[in-house]
């Protein structure tokens, strides 16, 4: 079993009762341990967008980070309407912000303050993870349509920017869908993935677009049709994460696992595992060389 870095973890500064989006968040001394226990060596802590918390926005994480420097990175988030979003940025990078995430700004991807934070993160070179909404009520997420041709007009828009997806709707698209129904995308399909998901013709044609494989979302999209996953993930080898999107201490996702038991048994090459649990995450996200994984 290879030594693991998670790129995308929820954690407060202490214990916190308080719920955000229907969770509880653990602290970031009993995550450590049970990051530990799960053999995940690093993490990344995603901010996130309401700031006036202590125990759950940039300033905290930052302060996680500063307390356990082996085990903690983190991505800021940016409260809607920002008036300089450059500068704020710049300032988090500044104090040690590895990128932007979870992005979750509920408005359409065309909208030019969206652009704008966009265009920021691609000059100070700041990976963009993004939540997609399931449905424009939805005041979780970024706003794109079945088919992702707004993220399409993104990734065409910033070559070099660093885009990371994430969510059922993001997912949703790995296979040719007969449906575009949004509870649907808000879903976990079952099944065979059929041939001719739009998200595979994104990847193919944006090197700037990359995959985070966490939560259910992501671990079902590869996990639902085993030899499917498996090609995907040797195909786009260079340019997907493992993650976990956990919040508390009672969590775990079986993706880990599910890789573990593949590279034993031969079914994934040793690079591509190697690469998606780890090494990726060293090179691009937090460009350093980590010594025990």
């Amino acid at each position: 079993m290879m030594k693991k870095i998670d790129i995308h973890l929820h954690v407060a500064l202490e214990d916190c009762a308080r719920i955000y989006n229907h969770v509880k968040f653990s602290g970031c001394a009993a995550m450590k341990e049970h990051l530990s226990q799960l053999g995940i060596v690093h993490a990344v802590i995603m901010s996130l967008e309401i700031q006036d918390d202590a125990m759950i926005s940039n300033h905290a994480a930052a302060e996680i980070a500063r307390r356990f420097p082996e085990t903690y990175s983190w991505f800021c988030n940016i409260p809607t309407g920002v008036k300089e979003p450059y500068s704020y940025l710049k300032r988090m990078k500044e104090q040690g912000a590895k990128g932007l995430g979870e992005w979750v700004t509920h408005l359409p991807l065309t909208h030019p303050y969206m652009e704008e934070i966009m265009g920021a993160c691609e000059d100070l070179e700041l990976p963009i993870l993004f939540h997609i909404s399931p449905e424009p009520e939805n005041q979780y997420g970024i706003i794109d349509e079945p088919g992702l041709f707004l993220l399409e007009e993104a990734l065409k828009k910033f070559p070099r920017l660093m885009m990371i997806g994430h969510s059922q709707p993001f997912w949703y698209e790995i296979s040719k869908n007969r449906t575009e129904n949004e509870k649907e995308r808000q879903g976990y399909p079952e099944g065979p993935v059929e041939a001719g998901g739009r998200l595979i013709d994104l990847m193919d044609h944006y090197p700037n677009l990359h995959g985070d494989l966490s939560a259910n979302s992501g671990g079902n999209a590869i996990m639902r049709d085993p030899q499917f996953g498996l090609d995907f993930m040797e195909k786009y080898q260079d340019r997907l994460f493992f993650g976990t999107d956990m919040a508390n201490i009672s969590m775990e996702f079986p993706l880990g696992r599910w890789l573990d038991k593949k590279a034993e048994t031969g079914k994934i090459s040793k690079e591509a595992y190697s690469k998606i649990c780890a090494k990726n995450a060293c090179k691009r996200i937090l460009k350093e060389t980590m010594r025990n994984v």
